[in-house]
């Protein structure tokens, strides 16, 4: 491939696909969902060339072997970049409404998190998520900013739940309102930011986060955050930490 291929191949289309190993000129099948992205959205033929990734094998180039209404076939050409490590951090975040849980979720799997955990607390929202509009989100969002893995999305579990099976040596934030709580600290090693739902925790659940000896408890400035806002900015804030 020459350099103004490989150009073109970082300007070109860009796809998730777990079904297959990826390297060189192997066979990938997609499904209907990118077929019908290709055919009927982008307008792509046999022969056009697109980026593919798998979470575990970096990115290649690919170009289109055949494509219908249903289906596409790509045949691997080249390496764009190796797989790389990637931050260690998760997100807690409590069930909200299902607009703003959805747009916290994209923004997260864009500021690079490796797991989002919903998590239900005393004031959650009432409402179930939907396993495979979540997925379907992370995917897009991980497609868009170029990361090269998609998070892990849990199924929702009761926050004391969680917290009872937590591993000690991922450092938890919390994000607590109203509160003389630092601002997020510089952390190496695994971690993890816990943010409420809109009114914030209970009495009963800050007393008892405040008891872990694995929780640091931060504040995201002087006022009070949505809880979709409070994810986006304590994601950013412990990442710029961790690069100061």
């Amino acid at each position: 491939m020459t350099s103004s291929d490989a150009t073109a191949d970082l300007r070109s289309i860009r796809l998730f696909t777990d079904a297959a190993t990826l390297f060189e000129g192997s066979e990938v099948a997609l499904g209907e969902r990118h077929a019908r992205y290709l055919g009927a959205v982008m307008r792509r033929a046999p022969g056009d060339t697109l980026r593919v990734f798998d979470g575990r094998h970096g990115e290649w180039s690919a170009r289109i072997k055949a494509i219908d209404k249903r289906s596409v076939r790509l045949r691997v050409v080249a390496l764009l970049r190796a797989q790389a490590p990637e931050p260690d951090l998760w997100l807690l975040l409590s069930i909200i409404k299902r607009d703003a849980f959805e747009l916290a979720l994209e923004k997260a799997t864009e500021l690079g998190v490796s797991a989002i955990l919903p998590v239900i607390t005393a004031r959650s929202q009432p409402g179930r998520a939907n396993p495979e509009r979540l997925r379907a989100i992370a995917l897009e969002a991980a497609e868009q900013c170029e990361r090269l893995t998609v998070p892990d999305i849990h199924a929702p579990l009761p926050l004391a739940e969680v917290l009872a099976g937590w591993q000690s040596e991922r450092v938890l934030v919390a994000a607590i309102e109203r509160s003389d709580a630092p601002a997020p600290p510089r952390l190496a090693g695994p971690a993890a930011l816990l943010v409420g739902p809109e009114g914030g925790f209970d009495q009963r659940e800050l007393d008892a986060l405040r008891r872990l000896p694995f929780l640091l408890p931060a504040s995201l400035g002087p006022r009070i955050l949505r809880a979709e806002t409070a994810a986006i900015v304590g994601l950013a804030l412990l990442q710029a930490a961790d690069r100061a």
